[in-house]
């Protein structure tokens, strides 16, 4: 149960996100220019911690009351619409 929860969690945070510009890690851990998804932290913070510790949500340093996906967080997201919506 606690895996479908947090599966749900990632897929309404994919669902509500935006796109804003700001950077990420390239290859060699270098900050680069890139468009990021990004949406509320208006989630369980268990689950968000859970979540950026499986490198689906980028770590957030400060309070902001947003947060943003991960590329892999973003790819997994795309798969959950498939498990949830799609096929139902």
């Amino acid at each position: 149960m606690e895996k479908n929860i947090e599966e749900i969690t990632l897929l309404l945070m994919y669902l509500t996100s935006w796109e804003e510009d700001g950077y990420v890690a390239d290859e060699n851990d270098m900050p680069k220019e890139a468009k990021i998804k990004t949406c509320w932290k208006g989630y369980s913070f268990d689950i968000i911690n859970k979540l950026t510790d499986d490198n689906y949500l980028y770590f957030s340093k400060c309070k902001n009351k947003s947060i943003s996906l991960t590329p892999k967080g973003e790819e997994l997201a795309k798969k959950l619409i498939d498990k949830y919506i799609k096929n139902k």
